[in-house]
């Protein structure tokens, strides 16, 4: 069992998007894995979620998403680094989302630049 869970169903559903299925369950549960699916879900990256409580379980039904990965280590950015790492991760201007974990909760990187804050890098999608 690894660490990270973030990673771990990251790569579930990355998996899960090569193998072209529909759906994924994921077996491992956090809330910052709730807060990435609820900003993948508003960005249309994948069409919904279901957390079953009793077994600790979050069943993904897949939308429009080509990569997903967590960034590891997980770098901490100024607000006038935000840009350096948005051209190391994303694969081009205006496609892809990097997620960013500030003190004022978990938000994308254009939210970020928009608040003119920095933070904790997580995870990126396109």
């Amino acid at each position: 069992m690894s660490q990270d869970i973030v990673s771990d169903a990251l790569n579930m559903i990355r998996n899960a998007k090569n193998a072209k299925k529909e759906e994924v369950k994921v077996k491992i549960s956090s809330n910052l894995l709730i807060e990435i699916l609820k900003i993948m879900k508003q960005e249309g990256k994948i069409k919904k979620y279901k957390i079953n409580p009793k077994e600790k379980s979050i069943e993904i039904t897949l939308g429009d998403l080509e990569e997903c990965k967590a960034i590891k280590p997980r770098f901490t950015v100024k607000k006038e680094e935000i840009e350096k790492y948005k051209r190391r991760y994303l694969p081009a201007r205006g496609i892809g989302t990097i997620l960013i974990s500030t003190s004022k909760g978990l938000m994308t990187h254009e939210e970020a630049e928009k608040e003119n804050i920095g933070g904790c890098l997580i995870a990126y999608f396109y």
